[in-house]
């Protein structure tokens, strides 16, 4: 069982410089294991439970995807439990291992798992698991993608639809490419949990930057992505109203016309709040180069041009919508993550913990709870959860 050790302290800083809160700071500190802890990920449960989920890998190189809930709104976090294992477990920045939960309780995970190949030098599967008893026991891991070529499958992203079916969108090789690294952008949806054959819904795109996947204010499939017009690398949204029947036309969330002739490797991240839509990327563009946070109309509400600035993500809160990233506060210092307000987003926040990275946000209510990795010398980086009350 994981067990957390609480601090409540008062953040003056934050007093002088920002909305009053108290941070509740809580390290994951798992007295049954020393493994190295990384990429930590949460989901808000039926339940109102909130679950963590992250990978441990020990000395020999098994790779362990585990999962624990809370039921105190993120302060604590017991009963940990073993989702898979394996020596080529997958999880970090480009395909972060995903929990997701059917409306009938139904738990299901996707992570990537390489693959063992003479012939293709990065082969790799998307894998997913069902756990009907609250994460218990899992079945058998089954591959999203049947065909049996050995290929790179990943950067993926997945959802539950509205018809309680799993969708995972992802990037493949192409076959028979002569380039360097070429990758479409490609669909599996599962019918009676079953997957169904793979689509391919975009044959152009940035080659190596991960897809997201959300559903829209009335349940409609939204899938966003860099584009490749060209080495013009913007981000691109397509929808479908169908259950991922039928696709809209590939539209530029915000031209930015970053022309760069290799992938960024880098995605970006949509909530929905409301009827309003909020999307965080980075761009390296001539013209307002940064991480950026811009609305549906692809308006930009902030701009973070800081070269250390990275890897940001968006919850929703009664609040508004916040924007959570990594970022070193001064030359030279290791790197915090730091918070706006999407209202007020030229008012910067810190969490309390320096050299953190990899973070991950939940909105509750009038709370944000975000997880993120400590970072330490020997790579043994540890979890921490930080409860903010807005």
């Amino acid at each position: 069982m994981i067990k957390i050790s609480i601090l409540f302290f008062l953040s003056i800083w934050s007093l002088l410089t920002g909305p009053e809160h108290i941070t509740i700071c809580s390290p994951v500190n798992n007295s049954l294991s020393s493994d190295a802890k990384s990429m930590p990920y949460l989901l808000e449960l039926n339940n109102k439970q909130i679950a963590l989920t992250w990978t441990e890998k020990n000395a020999d190189g098994l790779v362990s995807f585990k999962m624990a809930t809370s039921s105190d709104n993120g302060k604590s976090f017991n009963g940990e439990k073993l989702i898979f294992a394996n020596k080529g477990l997958a999880n970090n920045r480009m395909m972060r291992a995903k929990l997701l939960q059917k409306p009938d309780g139904t738990l299901v995970s996707v992570f990537s798992s390489r693959r063992e190949s003479a012939t293709a030098r990065r082969a790799s599967d998307i894998l997913f698991t069902v756990s009907t008893n609250m994460g218990e026991t899992w079945s058998e891991p089954k591959v999203v993608d049947s065909d049996p070529t050995a290929c790179t499958r990943g950067f993926f992203d997945a959802v539950i639809l509205p018809n309680n079916e799993l969708a995972v969108i992802y990037l493949k090789d192409v076959p028979n490419s002569k380039k360097h690294e070429e990758r479409d952008l490609r669909m599996v949806i599962t019918k009676n949990g079953v997957p169904l054959p793979e689509r391919i819904i975009d044959p152009v795109v940035c080659d190596c930057c991960p897809v997201n996947v959300f559903l829209g204010a009335k349940g409609e499939l939204n899938v966003i992505y860099r584009d490749n017009n060209n080495d013009i690398r913007d981000m691109a949204i397509m929808t479908s109203k169908d259950n991922g029947a039928t696709f809209t036309e590939p539209k530029i969330v915000s031209a930015d016309n970053w022309n760069i002739s290799g992938c960024p490797h880098s995605g970006a991240y949509s909530v929905v709040s409301g009827n309003d839509l909020y999307s965080t990327w980075y761009s390296g563009a001539d013209k307002e180069p940064g991480i950026r946070l811009s609305d549906k109309n692809g308006k930009k509400l902030y701009i973070n041009a800081d070269a250390s600035a990275k890897n940001s993500q968006l919850l929703s809160t009664q609040k508004g919508v916040f924007m959570v990233w990594e970022q070193n506060p001064e030359q030279g210092k290791p790197s915090q993550i730091a918070y706006i307000n999407s209202a007020k987003p030229n008012n910067t926040l810190w969490l309390s913990t320096p050299a953190a990275i990899n973070p991950f946000g939940l909105g509750q209510g009038n709370t944000a709870v975000v997880a993120y990795e400590i970072k330490k010398d020997n790579n043994m980086n540890d979890i921490k959860v930080e409860v903010i009350n807005l």
